[in-house]
């Protein structure tokens, strides 16, 4: 069986401080981490086979946990039609639509005010311009192009 303690020495040996973020650099705190194997909803398990619950739960917004079943099957078919082109998809125009919708919704949610997405680009490109004493090199935005 491999332990944490081989995982991590293997680690010191080709990372910095034997992890790879600052944040978890074992060097001043002592001791050995826990190498996460696998995770399923909010626990993971080392290499030891000890369980854990995550409360760190990955420095984000984990709102489903490790492993959720419908991340995972969105994530396949993602995967299985191909990762990266190179080239336009439908897949990043949707994504776009989601979010600009969601901003959108919350923007009318904290203002109560409904705003048209022409005003949000014109205020976007105003803001920055009033900030920014070079302001006539800023380019231009015209309402074909919002």
């Amino acid at each position: 069986m491999t332990t944490n303690a081989d995982l991590f020495a293997a680690a010191q040996a080709v990372i910095p401080g034997g992890v790879d973020s600052p944040v978890r650099a074992y060097g001043s705190v002592g001791g050995v981490p826990a190498f996460v194997t696998r995770a399923k909803g909010p626990r993971v398990w080392d290499a030891e086979g000890h369980e854990f619950v995550d409360l760190v739960c990955s420095w984000g917004p984990m709102l489903l946990g490790h492993a959720d079943e419908r991340v995972v099957e969105a994530v396949t078919r993602a995967a299985e039609a191909g990762l990266s082109f190179g080239a336009p998809t439908e897949s990043e125009t949707l994504l776009a639509e989601a979010i600009r919708r969601n901003i959108m919704n919350a923007v009318e949610r904290m203002t109560g005010l409904s705003v048209d997405r022409v005003d949000v680009v014109v205020h976007d490109v105003k803001l920055p311009r009033e900030e920014d004493e070079s302001a006539e090199t800023a380019p231009a935005v015209t309402q074909g192009q919002a």
